[in-house]
């Protein structure tokens, strides 16, 4: 039996952490793939350009400023624009009643990031289980009564769904913030999400189908690989689906409006 390929896509285990990314963080680990936009980042880095130019450069891939793509989802902070509904705008409440509520930096649970994405500060908090993004306004400070926004929209009543959701998981960890949490059987979308992010990095390593469906499913899995069977029909379309995802169509998990046609296709102009 030959030796199996060799290569960091090859072990399962190291995509475990994509059974819990959201919708943003998964946007991530598929744009971050792409090849035109490793080249940005690399041209990004070594000459940088003017303020607007890397501007444009980011908005061509939905981001308010490149992003690293070596980082994952769990290192990296991407600023995606327009903000995802799932993010928490702050403004300062200019006519406070008594009781308002305050904004205070240290009572928000979890492990914080905080940057400045170009126009305010983003900040990320991520505790066992959940992930908030919370987008603070300029002037608003640690202390301060602040009040929770959302932008009108045709469909307002989504967008305040996600606003009451969050604000639910974060009065909850408030409450009492978790030191872990017990996660139910990875649903079968998740599990598509890893398989389809392992699937991807294989072909683009340059791996043959039949390896990439011993990775995903083991060799016991690939022993009929030339029957007429359903297994090499559900690698390719995995294999499909991360390249397409990876040449935009992780806008649609970043809630991201579309490409215009044609700026995705190889060769098209971009900043």
């Amino acid at each position: 039996m030959a030796d199996p390929p060799i290569g960091p896509w090859y072990p399962t285990a190291a995509y475990l952490y994509v059974l819990h990314l959201d919708g943003p963080a998964l946007a991530w680990e598929y744009l971050r793939r792409h090849p035109d936009y490793q080249l940005d980042w690399l041209r990004h880095r070594q000459r940088p350009q003017a303020a607007h130019q890397a501007a444009q450069a980011a908005q061509h891939w939905g981001l308010r400023l490149l992003e690293a793509p070596a980082l994952d989802a769990r290192d990296a902070h991407p600023a995606w624009f327009p903000d995802h509904d799932g993010v928490l705008q702050l403004y300062p409440d200019a006519d406070p009643p008594p009781d308002a509520g305050t904004f205070e930096f240290w009572n928000v649970p979890g492990r914080k990031h905080l940057v400045h994405d170009g126009k305010r500060l983003v900040l990320t908090a991520h505790w066992p289980g959940c992930c908030l993004r919370f987008a603070l306004a300029p002037g608003l400070e640690d202390g301060m009564a602040c009040l929770y926004a959302t932008r009108s929209c045709a469909t307002p009543c989504a967008r305040y769904r996600a606003l009451a959701a969050g604000l639910d998981a974060l009065a909850a960890a408030i409450e009492a913030e978790p030191a872990a949490a017990a996660c139910a059987r990875p649903t079968p979308a998740a599990l598509q999400e890893l398989h389809t992010l392992q699937a991807l990095d294989a072909t683009r390593a340059g791996a043959s189908m039949r390896e990439v469906g011993e990775g995903l499913f083991g060799t016991d899995a690939v022993a009929d690989w030339y029957s007429d069977g359903g297994l090499r029909a559900k690698v390719r379309r995995l294999v499909q689906r991360g390249d397409a995802l990876m040449r935009g169509g992780y806008r649609r998990l970043a809630q991201l409006p579309p490409l215009e046609k044609g700026r995705s296709a190889p060769g098209a102009d971009r900043p």
